[in-house]
C-alpha cells in the first residue's frame, strides 16, 4: 500500500512538470520597427522674435506757447481729437490786462499820430509862402515821423498781446489720439512745457529693443511679420523702417518695424511680437527631435547600409526653433533618425521611412561619405 501511494505521488509530480512545460509561452521574435529618418539639410532657417508695443509712426508733444495756470482741460488719455479742437485753457486775467494796456497805448498812439499828421499838413501849406521857417517845418516833420513810429510800435504790442491771449487756449494741430497727459487743473506751467502727447492718425509701427549681439543681423528694409498678443493666430507683413544708431540704458537698440497691412485692425498700445527669419546657407542642420545626449555629449542615430543604427557624437550650434546646426560629426549624405531616439539601441535593425511613410533606400555610398 505504501509503494502504491508513492507511485501515485510521483506520477502527479511528473504530470505537473509536463503541464507547466507545455503552458510556458514560446519566445516571440523581435519585430523590426519602422523609424522615420531624414538627411541633414544644407541650410538653416533661423527665426528670432522680439516683444514690443504698437505706436504711431508720427507723434507730437502739444504745449502752450505762454505760461500760466491751468483753469480747464477737456481731454484725457485715449480721447480722439480733431484739428482745431480746444484741449485746455490757461487763466486769461493777466493776459487780458496786458491786452487792455496795449489797446490803450495803441489808442493813445493813434491820437498822437493824428494830431501830428494835421500839424504837419498845415506846415506843408505854410512853408511855400514863407509863413514858417524851415527849422520849424523840420521840427514838425520830425514830430510826425516819431508819432508814426510810436503808432507802429503800439500796434505791434497790441498784436502780440492779442496773440498771447489766444495762446491761452491749447488747440490740436492734427487729428489723432491723446496718448499722454502731463497737466492738471490748477497747475502752473511754463511756455513750451509738454501738456499732451498726440499720436497722429496714419501708419502704425511696432517698437522693439534688440540686444547688441543681435543688432548686426537686422537691416533697414528687412522683411518681418508681426503677431498681436490678443490675436496670435493673425500675422501681419512688416519691414524694418528705422534702427537706432546708439543703445539705450538697457543696452538694447530701438528698432521701429512698420506695418505693411492691418493698419485698421491694430490699436495703439497693443502688445505685439516681431519675427525675423534668416536663411543661413552651407550649414548642416537636423530636426531637434534627432538629437539626444548622454553625459553632456550630444549624439544622433545614423543609419548603416544594412539598416542597423549606430550612435554618432556631434557638436551642436545654437538651437533654432525647429532645428539645430551640426558643426562637426555628420555629413550631408548620411541618414539620421528623427524622433524616438531614446527608445533605440546600438546596432538595432530598423525599417527606415520618410515623413510621408515611404520606405527609404539607405545607400552605402551616402553613409561612407560621412566616414
Amino acid at each position: 500500500m505504501r509503494i502504491l501511494k508513492s507511485a501515485v505521488i510521483s506520477l502527479l509530480i511528473v504530470s505537473s512538470v509536463t503541464l507547466w512545460g507545455c503552458s510556458k509561452p514560446a519566445p516571440e521574435t523581435e519585430q523590426t520597427p519602422f523609424v522615420m529618418v531624414a538627411q541633414p539639410t544644407t541650410s538653416l532657417e533661423d527665426q528670432k522674435s522680439y516683444a514690443g508695443d504698437v505706436q504711431a509712426r508720427q507723434q507730437t508733444a502739444l504745449a502752450f506757447r505762454v505760461g500760466g495756470q491751468i483753469t480747464e482741460r477737456y481731454v484725457d488719455v485715449g480721447d480722439r481729437v480733431k484739428v482745431g479742437q480746444i484741449l485746455a485753457k490757461l487763466d486769461v486775467k493777466d493776459a487780458q490786462l496786458q491786452l487792455n494796456s496795449a489797446r490803450a497805448q495803441l489808442e493813445s498812439a493813434q491820437s498822437a499820430a493824428k494830431v501830428a499828421a494835421d500839424e504837419f499838413k498845415r506846415f506843408q501849406q505854410l512853408l511855400p509862402i514863407n509863413a514858417v521857417s524851415r527849422s520849424q517845418y523840420d521840427a514838425v516833420k520830425n514830430q510826425y515821423d516819431s508819432a508814426n513810429a510810436a503808432l507802429k510800435q503800439a500796434q505791434s504790442n497790441y498784436d502780440v498781446s492779442s496773440n498771447q491771449t489766444g495762446y491761452n487756449q491749447l488747440v490740436a494741430n492734427k487729428n489723432g489720439v491723446i496718448t499722454q497727459r502731463n497737466i492738471e487743473v490748477g497747475q502752473v506751467i511754463s511756455a513750451g512745457q509738454a501738456a499732451y502727447q498726440l499720436a497722429i492718425d496714419g501708419d502704425r509701427e511696432v517698437v522693439i529693443g534688440v540686444p547688441e549681439q543681435a543688432i548686426s543681423d537686422i537691416k533697414v528694409g528687412q522683411s518681418a511679420w508681426i503677431t498681436l498678443w490678443s490675436k496670435p493666430q493673425d500675422k501681419f507683413a512688416a519691414y524694418v523702417r528705422e534702427i537706432s544708431p546708439a543703445a539705450d540704458q538697457s543696452r538694447t537698440f530701438s528698432v521701429k518695424v512698420a506695418l505693411k497691412e492691418g493698419q485698421s485692425a491694430i490699436q495703439l498700445g497693443q502688445s505685439a511680437r516681431v519675427f525675423f527669419n534668416q536663411n543661413i546657407q552651407n550649414v548642416l542642420s537636423v530636426p531637434l527631435s534627432s538629437v539626444s545626449s548622454t553625459e553632456k555629449q550630444a549624439y544622433v542615430w545614423v543609419v548603416n547600409p544594412d539598416q542597423s543604427i549606430r550612435k554618432v557624437a556631434v557638436t551642436l550650434g545654437a538651437y533654432g526653433r525647429d532645428s539645430v546646426p551640426i558643426l562637426s560629426g555628420l555629413s550631408a549624405g548620411q541618414w539620421v533618425v528623427v524622433g524616438g531616439v531614446h527608445l533605440l539601441r546600438e546596432k538595432q535593425k530598423i525599417n527606415p521611412i520618410d515623413h510621408e511613410n515611404r520606405a527609404v533606400n539607405v545607400s552605402a555610398t551616402a553613409v561612407k561619405a560621412g566616414g
